[in-house]
């Protein structure tokens, strides 16, 4: 047996699968934007709004707000309070301009809340006849892997093998706000929408789509949920994506980097009108609002208060994109983002854009492809110039090596 097959069988007793994950690198280290596997190689991290790390791999302020709450108190079920849980709240209803929040632990958990809340106030406040609410999602959205979510999936991958579907859905074309406008009926009682579709392949909607929308569900009484779990937090430029078109949706949902990239935070965040329909005992999870999450994620707040990341997001993001449009040859056809989420497509004829990402990490760069022929790149928020200027160098390289 050789040297690498004995590796591979030792990191699959190690590690418990045969597939590490999307480039099949098993990490032992982070910081900052860098990684490092189990053999001691870095690599820039540009795929952190997938991970979940919008500041970081192990930044200072959030390791030791974690590390102080876990002197402290760590877990607690939902049974009892926590001195984290309402300033956590507070805080966060407040950072959204909202007034209630129910914490949860991972995005597909903050969306299934969406849609039960949703589906309740449709029942209880505009009087939808049960069991007949009904939801607007998109064609290529990506909001999760639980029965329900995939439910209205359009990707194959994510509803093969999982019939039968959950009903009360239906799909339009993304960006599409005549077709919203079609299959609003009375019993709609919400649209759900990304405001950039990331695991879609970070695609951005036509100018005035969210403001257009918003107005589209105020006139009919529709609520308005934005998944910002990757586009929020200053990720695209500003605190959420919607507020590139001065948007307020009738629901947040946040999750990925609010947990500081150290433990999954999540929540629904909304009016007292609409999460209000929830009455103890009908929704909830064991470990939402536990007071390590809460304590994390408080400090993701007060950080970005602090630091105004969006404003480098912004600056950064459009270097990047241009740096990137500048090199635009061989295999890619198209470069587009907002911020720091960025997509780039892949001419089939190269191939997928998995081959591209495999190649990029021979070279010490971390990228996801999605959809197939787009790779995402999405750093983290704190990046240096120098390691974006060094991640340019490599792309570059990469693309001159694959023509």
């Amino acid at each position: 047996m050789g040297a690498e097959s004995k590796r591979h069988i030792d990191l699959v007793e190690t590690f418990g699968a045969h597939n590490y994950g999307p480039l099949d690198v098993v990490l032992s280290h982070g910081e900052g934007a860098w990684v490092t596997d189990v053999d001691g190689k870095r690599y820039l991290d540009m795929l952190s709004a997938y991970s979940a790390l919008n500041f970081g791999h192990r930044h200072p302020r959030l390791m030791a707000a974690a590390l102080r709450q876990m002197e402290r108190l760590t877990m607690t079920s939902r049974a009892f309070y926590n001195d984290q849980f309402g300033p956590f709240c507070e805080e966060l209803a407040q950072f959204c301009g909202m007034q209630m929040v129910l914490a949860m632990n991972s995005g597909a958990e903050a969306v299934e809340t969406a849609i039960k809340a949703a589906r309740r106030w449709g029942y209880e406040k505009k009087g939808v006849l049960q069991p007949n609410a009904h939801i607007i999602c998109f064609d290529g959205n990506f909001h999760g892997r639980t029965t329900t979510i995939v439910s209205f999936s359009t990707e194959a991958d994510s509803r093969e093998g999982y019939a039968p579907f959950t009903p009360g859905f239906s799909l339009v074309p993304f960006g599409d706000v005549g077709a919203v406008a079609k299959a609003i009926t009375p019993n709609t009682v919400a649209v759900l929408v990304e405001p950039i579709q990331g695991e879609g392949g970070v695609i951005i909607p036509p100018n005035g789509f969210m403001r257009e929308l918003r107005k589209l569900c105020t006139e009919n009484r529709v609520l308005l949920i934005a998944d910002e779990i990757q586009t929020g937090l200053c990720r695209t430029g500003a605190y959420f994506c919607c507020d590139h078109e001065q948007v307020k949706p009738d629901i947040y949902l946040l999750a990925k980097s609010l947990g500081g990239g150290i433990i999954p935070v999540s929540a629904a965040i909304s009016s007292s009108d609409i999460l209000g329909v929830f009455t103890p005992g009908s929704h909830g999870s064991t470990f939402g609002g536990n007071p390590l999450g809460c304590a994390i994620a408080r400090e993701v707040l007060q950080l970005i208060k602090d630091d105004k990341p969006e404003l480098r997001s912004r600056e950064l993001g459009d270097y990047f994109i241009a740096e990137l449009k500048r090199m635009r040859s061989g295999p890619v056809t198209e470069v587009r983002g907002k911020g720091l989420f960025v997509g780039m497509d892949i001419d089939p004829a190269y191939g997928p854009a998995k081959k591209l990402c495999k190649a990029l990490k021979k070279h010490g760069i971390l990228a996801k492809d999605t959809r197939k022929q787009t790779v995402r790149f999405a750093p983290p928020l704190i990046i240096e110039k120098a390691d974006l200027d060094l991640g340019l160098e490599k792309i570059e390289a990469t693309l001159k090596a694959e023509v």
